[in-house]
């Protein structure tokens, strides 16, 4: 990766960062997230679709105009490979338009007369909710690398991040909520960590480790465990098992 290429993933993740933190305009901060596509990825434009309470969508951000016209004929059409990654919450890639003329005849002749070859979609969501898709248009014939592929997601679930959090903001009974459940969190987390360090003979990282090697190798939160754990619905001896080497 190159210098200007490194530093300008730094900025956009910054920049989204920085909002979450300090309050920014999200429509302002999304427009230069399909801006930063641009310059980050080997496309030649992006844009942003959004649901709002109902499921409609709308095009909240673009990096150009024609991108955000042919973004609002795909809404207006019902028709196109990003309103498709919405409905199924699944990244859609098109690398060949003129091949998919029988499945969106319309959106393909618009993607053509606005100088557009091939499209990448990836959804916008939440654990199972999608909020939106963020869409890639490519202008020549070919996929979208493996690693512009991953970035592209990356990018899409931070925006996701900075709509929820854009929205608690709002709502200060919303953030006293969070932060309970985060306290609350910690707290068993630490009584968790207290009992395999007495039971397993460990320090407080020691058990900490342990305790969190479980989570990831059960695919299970962190919490969840130190809950289970403090709750004696799991056994302290099952943890420092998992974590102990195999005897030869």
């Amino acid at each position: 990766m190159s210098d200007d290429r490194e530093h300008a993933l730094t900025q956009a993740f910054v920049s989204i960062a920085n909002s979450m933190v300090d309050g920014v305009d999200v429509v302002d901060l999304l427009t230069g997230l399909t801006t930063d596509c641009v310059r980050l990825l080997n496309v030649a434009s992006a844009g942003l679709l959004l649901a709002d309470a109902h499921g409609v969508l709308h095009v909240l951000a673009a990096s150009s105009e024609r991108t955000r016209d042919l973004e609002m004929f795909q809404l207006q059409r019902d028709q196109g490979p990003c309103l498709d990654c919405y409905r199924t919450g699944a990244a859609i890639d098109v690398e060949d338009l003129s091949a998919q003329a029988e499945r969106w005849p319309q959106f393909v002749q618009a993607a053509a007369d606005a100088g557009f070859a091939s499209v990448h979609a990836v959804p916008m969501r939440l654990r199972e909710t999608v909020l939106g898709a963020l869409n890639l248009f490519r202008t020549e014939v070919g996929p979208l690398g493996a690693g512009d592929r991953d970035l592209a997601q990356a990018l899409a679930h931070v925006a996701s991040i900075a709509l929820v959090a854009d929205k608690a903001a709002a709502d200060r009974e919303t953030i006293n909520q969070q932060l309970q459940t985060a306290l609350t969190s910690r707290i068993a987390i630490e009584q968790a960590k207290g009992i395999l360090a007495q039971l397993g003979g460990l320090d407080m990282d020691q058990a900490f480790a342990v305790l969190r090697r479980y989570a990831r190798d059960h695919n299970l939160r962190l919490t969840d465990v130190a809950q289970h754990l403090t709750s004696r619905e799991m056994a302290a001896s099952e943890l420092l098992q998992a974590a102990s080497p195999p005897r030869p």
